[in-house]
């Protein structure tokens, strides 16, 4: 069975010449600006995506006459990219494991400006729905690099800020999505073709900065290539740094599944995928269906008071980035998962409450809820290793989108057959299962090596 070294064991040091121990380690070197470009064009590709997924809400709202959708129609078209990034997740994202990161990192955001370009011509319900579950493929492989790319370029202590940073800047392209499409409901019978295509824009633009970031040095050693990890070290992030000792490992996709499913893993399998899953049911479900749930409950201005919900899912987020170090991750993630769930639990039971207050409680329950998904991409890319990093990080996140596909798939069918109250009650029962299990079973990995995590 293969073995990772820890970072600095007594073992380890034994072997390494004096000139290298002068050497700054791997995981503690100073923050530099290659750093903050990492974080920046992975950032970027968040935006890229929360906007892909933000315009769908919106656009099919604006469309349902031009299109002649029904309710099964919303369902299918607002959760096929969750249900493509299932697929592109659990099975094209772990590649980068085995073939490196770039060769995934760099080319998916052109392809996802093409096909989000090709949304424009569509003119009927099967023309967009193949193209929204190919934008949820490159998605998938999208969280997973992204993911997989800044925790290994990071500095310990800048780790989790960079991590929560794509969390934000997902947010950012989430709201955004909602906000432009309200400022474009009366421009024509044509604004969500325009709403749907314009997420090529920001994709096009990372795709050509993407180019300029190299492999990972982490993945570099896993496989045995020392010398080309201490070039892209030296050259990006400084001469005086010392790369980890990682013994070399050449495996398989199953050995990989088969470790990930193993004693020693399948706790931290299991969890990332019941926290993350657990988070989003709710986040997709109501967030892409807003203005429709905003409507069932007597709010004559939904797109308005979408905008508020969306305002403050961003406020939530910029916040979580503020809170991320300043809690241990699991009393982040608890916290986070209770509160979400109480805020939603007076929502559907409140009863002939006003709008304001009605609008009002969701807006924090949005703040609460989206603060408490900036650990996503923090916590769990921090409880595999690099060898298994990408393959355990992309069964967390297929494991949630299939959750998030099927809740954002039957939220407009519950509405019309249980009502609003009954079913936000059902996303109260997931946030709380989610909140319990991660109370008694979470692990702590706040302030690890990466490789010791």
């Amino acid at each position: 069975m293969h073995v990772l070294k820890a970072e600095g064991s007594r073992d380890e040091l034994a072997g390494i010449p004096h000139r290298e121990l002068d050497r700054v380690p791997y995981d503690e070197a100073p923050t530099t600006r290659f750093h903050a470009l990492v974080a920046v064009v992975s950032a970027g590709g968040q935006f890229s995506d929360g906007y892909a997924l933000g315009t769908i809400g919106i656009a099919l709202s604006l469309a349902r006459g031009a299109l002649h959708l029904d309710a099964l129609w919303l369902g299918m078209l607002g959760s096929a990219s969750l249900a493509g990034l299932f697929f592109g997740s659990l099975l094209l994202a772990p590649l980068a494991d085995r073939v490196g990161r770039r060769p995934l990192f760099v080319p998916t955001m052109a392809v996802f400006a093409v096909v989000s370009f090709l949304q424009f011509f569509v003119t009927s319900p099967w023309e967009l729905l193949p193209l929204r579950l190919f934008l949820g493929l490159m998605l998938g492989i999208d969280y997973v690099v992204c993911c997989a790319v800044v925790a290994e370029f990071s500095p310990r202590r800048a780790r989790g800020r960079l991590l929560a940073l794509l969390v934000v800047m997902w947010t950012v392209g989430y709201a955004l999505a909602f906000i432009i499409g309200a400022l474009l409901t009366s421009v024509g019978p044509d604004a969500w073709r325009w709403i749907l295509a314009s997420g090529a824009v920001p994709a096009a633009v990372i795709f050509l900065l993407r180019m300029k970031i190299p492999e990972s040095p982490l993945w570099l050693v896993q496989r045995g290539r020392n010398a080309a990890a201490q070039e892209i070290v030296g050259r990006y992030i400084g001469k005086n740094i010392r790369l980890p000792v990682v013994s070399a490992v050449h495996h398989s996709a199953r050995a990989a599944w088969r470790e990930l499913f193993s004693a020693r893993y399948r706790r931290r399998t299991a969890i990332g995928a019941i926290y993350y899953t657990a988070l989003v049911i709710p986040y997709f479900s109501i967030g892409t269906f807003i203005p429709i749930v905003f409507g069932a409950l007597g709010i004559r201005n939904a797109y308005a008071s979408g905008a508020v919900f969306n305002v403050f899912m961003l406020l939530g987020s910029v916040f979580g980035l503020w809170l991320i170090d300043r809690l241990t991750r699991r009393q982040y993630l608890v916290g986070a998962f209770y509160l979400s769930a109480a805020t939603l639990l007076f929502l559907a039971l409140a009863g002939n409450a006003s709008p304001v207050i009605i609008v009002a409680a969701f807006a924090v329950f949005a703040f609460a809820l989206s603060a408490g998904t900036n650990l996503c991409y923090v916590y769990l890319p921090e409880l595999f290793p690099t060898r298994l990093r990408a393959s355990g990080v992309g069964i967390g996140t297929a494991a949630s989108r299939l959750g998030s596909a099927s809740g954002t798939f039957l939220l407009p069918l519950c509405l019309g057959a249980i009502g609003v109250r009954p079913s936000l009650g059902l996303c109260v029962a997931v946030l709380l299962s989610g909140g319990i299990i991660c109370h008694l079973f979470a692990p702590e990995t706040q302030g690890r090596s990466i490789e010791d995590t």
